[in-house]
């Protein structure tokens, strides 16, 4: 799929291409709607016609991935919801195999997330993923989310990339085009980033449901 000499550094998201995107869709679809009847005192619907809107509303900037307007917004203990749910964080079960593979290639492994400072601490505490990687960007440290082009300007320039040299591995295909028209030489999509929904279909990118795929060319480029 990919001419691995032409790679040094793998950029990836986190969530829905390392872990399991379930944990995010349970918690943002079922269980933030659910208390939010609760506390409201209004019908499940109508809780989820509420917070359909207000996700709408700021979908694709910072504001939708931050844990502390959402907080604000929904007048919700956020955070300690999330705690409520941790044994749903899971790593998807071919990431672990695949960053170990990058490794041992010795291919730069770098985290470049939308998740809030405050979800990724969470989810490193609950998984092994920080051994799996070289680095991790949230872009709430940038002020940008992915899908902004000063997300990665300033991405670039704080690793000293050589963006024609980089794969960006992600499950939404506008950040894999805001990528590639950053420069990002080589882009991947995933098309089950949810274990419990079906495929994503993919236009313009190519996509994988496994990692399992990209091992082989990795393996044999090691036995070069």
């Amino acid at each position: 799929m990919f001419n691995w000499n032409n790679i040094d550094t793998v950029l990836l998201d986190m969530d829905g291409t390392l872990l399991d995107l379930h944990f995010d869709n349970h918690f943002w679809l079922t269980l933030v709607p659910q208390q939010l009847s609760q506390q409201r005192q209004i019908s499940l619907d109508a809780a989820k016609q509420l917070v359909e809107n207000a996700y709408h509303k700021v979908t694709g900037t910072l504001d939708w991935y931050c844990l502390d307007y959402w907080q604000q917004q929904l007048e919700l203990d956020i955070l300690t919801l999330h705690y409520s749910l941790v044994e749903r964080i899971q790593m998807r079960q071919d990431s672990m195999p695949f960053l170990m593979a990058l490794g041992a290639m010795n291919k730069k492994r770098i985290l470049f997330t939308n998740a809030h400072p405050k979800s990724l601490a969470l989810k490193l505490e609950h998984t092994e993923l920080a051994q799996g990687l070289d680095a991790m960007l949230s872009s709430h440290e940038t002020g940008y989310p992915k899908e902004h082009p000063q997300f990665w300007l300033t991405a670039i320039e704080k690793y000293q990339l050589d963006p024609a040299r980089c794969l960006f591995i992600d499950d939404s295909e506008p950040i894999l085009a805001a990528s590639k028209k950053a420069g990002i030489g080589f882009q991947l999509g995933i098309k089950n980033p949810d274990s419990q929904k079906g495929h994503k279909l993919f236009n313009d990118f190519p996509a994988i449901d496994d990692y399992h795929h990209l091992l082989d060319d990795l393996l044999a480029g090691q036995h070069l």
